[in-house]
């Protein structure tokens, strides 16, 4: 499998998370890493995800990876 990296420009750290937004209902939704083949989705590492910040009025989703 192929190493993705954080979308964040400048950034070259692994990703470890995938963040997509709903516009319409003002909401951020980030989870365990997506399958990347969603062009509207952005894959983040671990200190980007920890520091996400969202526009005021907005809602986000922190979806936790489900552990056996």
């Amino acid at each position: 499998m192929e190493e993705r990296l954080c979308s964040k420009v400048a950034c070259a750290r692994e990703a470890v998370a995938t963040l997509t937004y709903d516009y319409g209902d003002q909401m951020a939704a980030l989870g365990p890493l997506g399958p990347g083949d969603d062009p509207h989705a952005h894959d983040l590492c671990a200190q980007h995800a920890d520091r996400l910040s969202v526009p005021a009025g907005w809602l986000v989703v922190r979806h936790a990876a489900l552990r056996a």
